[in-house]
């Protein structure tokens, strides 16, 4: 059964869902931990010790920091109202997404879910599904996103003697790194599935690395399964690795692209003619009771849209003032800069 989200009621007409709600605030999240100075640990030196606290205490105050921005951005649009932000409506379904979960206790830890890609009940049955997927089986190097619920995947990916292509998160400190099983000890592949163990194992690659990716694997908030439209959840950071990854020539429309969901996330709503020129659609979804091909008409990103990109963002990522920089200077002419705002306008789509 898909949910309507748009109506502001789930599948249950009994369960009305609130988008404001929010049982914990990210805000008395953040309050919580103390920032630390930072700290650049993709570039330690040879015989420094790695410093697992500390990079995690680090990762997790960013977080708590980016995930407030983002509902203060969710709260404004939200009550801007569709007409007047075209972006809302995206708002809309991830909070009335996010609240389901909660209220019907799908989630799992990190709770709340709400500014997350949300861990779910049956995450680990979903990567299986993806795990028998011709796709995977014959990939040598898949990309996989560092979010809790697809943790199995990585372990999976590495277990199965494929090389790990996993963003750095939020391309705050540098890009992607690679892990490889060759490369690690058996007792700690399961900890190189996690954000600490990526940093402290895995090889960071900046743009000229020379890889060939046969799969990518993204978290979804939100995916209609008739046509392959996603909504994430609102950094739009996996739009961005998708876009620097075809200039590298690391992926093409025919790289599969793989979700693996909650029965419960797939929606019938999410209008096509509202989508951004750069939303990554996916080819296949993976739910713990199915797999759907979605067969989808939706185009695939040809790179990064300069124009859609606001100046905060590009500010924000140093590996996308890097590509800036270099193919300026491959053209000899200056790039395009988006709009001050959170995320880029909509622009209207056009089926194959």
């Amino acid at each position: 059964m898909m949910i309507r989200l748009s109506s502001g009621i789930a599948a249950n007409p009994r369960l009305q869902l609130n988008p404001f709600f929010n049982p914990q605030k990210p805000s008395s999240l953040h309050a919580q931990i103390v920032p630390l100075r930072r700290k650049n640990f993709s570039k330690l030196r040879d015989g420094d010790a790695f410093d697992a606290a500390a990079y995690e205490s680090e990762r997790l105050s960013l977080d708590a920091a980016a995930m407030e921005t983002m509902a203060e951005t969710a709260r404004k649009e939200i009550e801007s109202g569709q007409e007047s932000d075209p972006k809302a409506w995206k708002w809309i379904i991830r909070k009335k997404m996010w609240d389901l979960m909660e209220a019907r206790n799908y989630a799992m830890s990190p709770r709340p879910v709400h500014h997350r890609i949300p861990n779910f009940v049956g995450a680990p049955a979903a990567a299986a599904k993806l795990a028998e997927l011709e796709a995977f089986r014959m990939a040598n190097v898949v990309k996989v996103n560092p979010d809790s619920p697809q943790k199995q995947i990585r372990f999976l990916t590495l277990s199965g003697e494929k090389k790990l292509l996993t963003p750095q998160p939020r391309l705050r400190t540098g890009f992607f790194s690679v892990l490889e099983s060759d490369f690690l000890k058996p007792e700690t592949i399961r900890e190189a599935c996690t954000s600490v163990g990526v940093a402290k194992y895995g090889r960071a690659i900046g743009l000229d690395e020379k890889i060939k990716v046969d799969l990518i694997v993204i978290g979804s908030v939100a995916v209609n399964p008739q046509t392959g439209a996603r909504l994430g959840k609102g950094e739009g950071f996996a739009e961005l690795e998708y876009g620097i990854l075809r200039y590298m020539g690391a992926i093409d429309d025919s790289t599969p692209v793989v979700t693996t969901i909650h029965d419960c996330q797939l929606v019938d709503d999410i209008p096509l003619e509202k989508l951004a020129i750069h939303d990554v659609p996916v080819d296949i979804i993976c739910t713990p009771t199915r797999v759907i091909f979605t067969n989808t008409p939706i185009p695939k990103p040809q790179g990064i849209y300069w124009d859609k990109l606001s100046p905060e963002k590009l500010q924000q990522i140093r590996i996308l003032r890097e590509l800036k920089r270099r193919l300026e200077k491959e053209t000899g002419r200056k790039l395009p800069t988006g709009p001050s705002e959170k995320l880029p306008p909509t622009a209207d789509r056009k089926r194959r």
